[in-house]
């Protein structure tokens, strides 16, 4: 066969596999389905081959497809590698930094990092993902991520930021004049507790530590909600006791909207960190947003 197909044919059927969906595939490559569709109709009608499966909801790989896409993987990180290897020549980086979050921690790198990172490095774009789910960021194509320590997966490099946090249990004045304030952990069983789930679909442990003495309760409610600021609000509003980081509770704790209730049962755990693999090559992009972080860690103390 003498056809040989362009890298963006390539790259296009490999986004197509990757999300599963022509429209998810052209928001990342910046092109309309239509236009994906006909380059990957042209590949085929020129390979001889059929690469994708499509009905008019879903679209998969055929065998082929598959095995194609799983040999070009690699070469497409090497080729990544090499354009990134050779732009650190340029002196300044440039490019397209992405890194996974979660909302809290964008909101924390937005105060200082952020602003000061894109206004030191004007060819750097940030791509900034938050979502409440671990992922694994180097099969979902990102930079680095960032999550507290405790979520870091051990192979990773971690480097910590915004010091110590810690999770509190809060309820509003109005709810605790009509509902005694539980003592300990056991007591939250017989009191409207608001639940968080998490994306997996579980229902979070509310976990507690005193003394050395663990303790995670499946807590009751008849409110679930799945965004940690809504839970913080609905505890104001009277609805019951949330469990929420500190840094969600400060401006209701501030307001005098909420109060907290079993302090002494929730200490202090190590923070934020910006996690990366530490096998591969350190993009330039990252390693300057690594050196902006660690100077507005060091600033802030």
């Amino acid at each position: 066969m003498n056809y040989k197909p362009t890298l963006a044919d390539l790259r296009a059927l490999s986004a197509i596999v990757t999300h599963r969906s022509f429209r998810k595939a052209a928001d990342e490559l910046g092109l309309s389905p239509s236009t994906l569709s006909h380059m990957m109709r042209s590949l085929e009608a020129n390979m001889g081959v059929r690469l994708l499966n499509r009905t008019t909801r879903s679209v998969a790989a055929t065998e082929a497809g598959e095995r194609l896409v799983a040999r070009l993987t690699p070469l497409f990180k090497d080729f990544d590698l090499a354009l990134e290897e050779v732009n650190e020549f340029r002196g300044h980086p440039s490019g397209t930094l992405r890194i996974n979050t979660s909302e809290i921690a964008a909101r924390v790198l937005l105060d200082a990092a952020i602003p000061t990172f894109l206004t030191r490095y004007p060819d750097m774009s940030l791509d900034l993902v938050t979502d409440n789910r671990l992922v694994d960021v180097v099969a979902d194509g990102f930079d680095a991520g960032i999550r507290l320590r405790e979520a870091v997966p051990l192979d990773m490099i971690a480097v910590e930021f915004g010091g110590d946090t810690r999770f509190v249990a809060v309820a509003s004045p109005a709810y605790l004049a009509a509902h005694p304030a539980p003592q300990t952990p056991d007591e939250l069983k017989t009191h409207a507790c608001i639940r968080f789930r998490l994306p997996s679909g579980k229902l979070f442990r509310w976990e507690f530590e005193k003394h050395g003495h663990e303790l995670a309760v499946d807590v009751p409610g008849a409110l679930t909600l799945d965004h940690v600021e809504l839970m913080a609000q609905a505890a104001a509003k009277g609805l019951g006791i949330a469990y929420v980081s500190d840094r969600t509770a400060r401006p209701f704790l501030e307001s005098g909207a909420l109060v907290t209730v079993l302090d002494d049962w929730c200490p202090a755990i190590p923070g934020l960190c910006l996690y990366y693999p530490g096998h591969r090559h350190v993009p330039q992009g990252l390693r300057a947003f690594i050196t902006v972080l660690t100077e507005v860690e060091r600033h802030s103390r």
